[in-house]
C-alpha cells in the first residue's frame, strides 16, 4: 500500500475522465494525491467520429490517438492514467477486467472513487463502468479475496454528471469549487481534439454549477462540477 493518500477514477472512455471530473483531479493532484485514472476502453468506436471521418482511418490508428491524448491530458491536469483497452460500443468486462480493478483498490486504497451515473440511455458503457468499479471495491473488501492482502475500506463513492442528467436519474448532491483550477482543466479539455464540439459545452456546465454552488454556500465561486453520492455522509456534526 502506497503511504500517499489516493483518489481513483474509473472512465468508460478515454476522454469522459476530463469533460466530468478533470477539476477534482486536479484539485485532488494539487493537494498532494496521487490520483489514478483508469480508461476502460479508448472510446474508439462510438466516440471518435471526427477521426473516422479521416481517410485511411483504421481502428488501431483511432485507439493511437485517443490514447495521446488520454495521456497529454492527464498530464496536464496531474493523474496517471491506465488503460484496460476492453473495447466500447459494446463494452463487455470479464472477470480478468474485475480482479484487475479490484487490485488497484488492494494496492491503492483510495480515499474516494469517481465514476459514471448509475442509468444512461444514451450509453450503456457508462453504467458499466460504474457497476465494474463497485462491484471491485467490494471484492477488494472481501476478506475471503486472495486471504492475507489488506482488504480495503468503506472508502467513498461519487457518480459524476452524466451528459443528460434529467434522462438518467441523476442529481446535484455535492458541488465541487474547482474555480482555481479551471484553467487546468480547460486546458485539458483542449487536449482532447477528437471531440471539440464538447469544449463549450462543458464550458457552460461547470459556469452553470458555479453559480449552483454560489447560490447553495454564500462562497464567491465561478466554476464547479457536481457529484451524486450512493453511500450515505457519515458524520459527528452538520456543518
Amino acid at each position: 500500500m502506497s503511504e500517499q493518500k489516493t483518489a481513483l477514477v474509473v472512465s468508460a472512455h478515454s476522454a469522459d475522465f476530463v469533460w466530468r471530473a478533470g477539476g477534482a483531479i486536479a484539485l485532488y493532484a494539487k493537494r498532494g494525491y496521487k490520483v489514478l485514472i483508469v480508461c476502460l476502453s479508448y472510446g474508439e468506436r462510438g466516440e471518435s467520429a471526427k477521426l473516422w471521418k479521416l481517410d485511411g482511418m483504421t481502428l488501431e490508428k483511432v485507439k493511437t490517438e485517443r490514447r495521446k491524448e488520454a495521456e497529454k491530458a492527464a498530464k496536464i491536469l496531474g493523474g496517471e492514467p491506465i488503460f484496460f483497452d476492453i473495447g466500447d460500443y459494446p463494452m463487455r468486462a470479464t472477470d480478468e477486467h474485475l480482479f484487475r480493478l479490484t487490485e488497484i483498490y488492494r494496492k491503492y486504497q483510495p480515499e474516494f472513487t469517481l465514476s459514471h451515473s448509475l442509468e444512461d440511455p444514451y450509453n450503456f458503457d457508462h453504467p458499466m463502468a460504474t457497476h465494474l468499479a463497485q462491484e471491485a471495491r467490494i471484492t477488494a473488501q472481501a476478506w475471503g479475496h486472495n486471504p492475507g492482502e489488506e482488504v480495503h475500506g468503506a472508502s467513498g463513492f461519487f457518480l459524476f454528471e452524466p451528459h443528460q442528467t434529467e434522462q438518467c436519474n441523476w442529481k446535484p448532491e455535492v458541488i465541487l469549487d474547482i474555480t482555481e483550477v479551471w484553467d487546468t482543466k480547460y486546458e485539458a479539455i483542449e487536449a482532447m481534439a477528437g471531440q471539440e464540439h464538447l469544449w463549450d459545452y462543458y464550458t457552460r456546465v461547470a459556469l452553470q454549477r458555479g453559480v449552483q454552488g454560489k447560490r447553495n454556500s454564500g462562497r464567491a465561486m465561478k466554476y464547479g462540477e457536481a457529484y451524486q453520492r450512493i453511500f450515505p455522509l457519515v458524520t459527528g456534526e452538520f456543518l
